[in-house]
């Protein structure tokens, strides 16, 4: 089907870094685990810690499925824009090169969703 353009579509977007007070989106998926279907956003300072990220957030967004308490943190693959990535947790997340609306994603080798589901 042939798609007609409208012409220049131009506006300031409102998801720009300086609109959230000195921090930045970062998106976070768990692989294999669809019982969240899509990453999620959070606003970071960029002087956070990533291990303050895993040890005191995601808790609280993927604690309550039955998999996550059994993560091997030191097992965990990482993904940023699709990419294998080795993060270091103990430097910032702008130490880690991540940027506003930046996606990582975590993988969990041996945990594959409630009864190897997915799920």
């Amino acid at each position: 089907m042939p798609v007609v353009s409208i012409g220049d579509y131009i506006f300031t977007p409102a998801d720009r870094e300086d609109a959230f007070h000195g921090n930045r989106l970062l998106y976070i998926g768990w692989d294999g685990h669809l019982l969240f279907c899509a990453p999620h956003c959070f606003p970071f300072a960029p002087s956070m810690p990533l291990r303050d990220v895993v040890e005191q957030v995601l808790p609280g967004v993927y604690g309550y499925h039955p998999d996550f308490a059994r993560i091997d943190w030191g097992q965990v693959q990482w993904l940023r824009g699709g990419q294998p990535w080795q993060p270091d947790l103990d430097r910032t997340l702008e130490q880690n090169g991540l940027g506003h609306k930046d996606v990582i994603r975590f993988r969990t080798p041996r945990l594959d969703g409630i009864g190897g589901s997915g799920s």
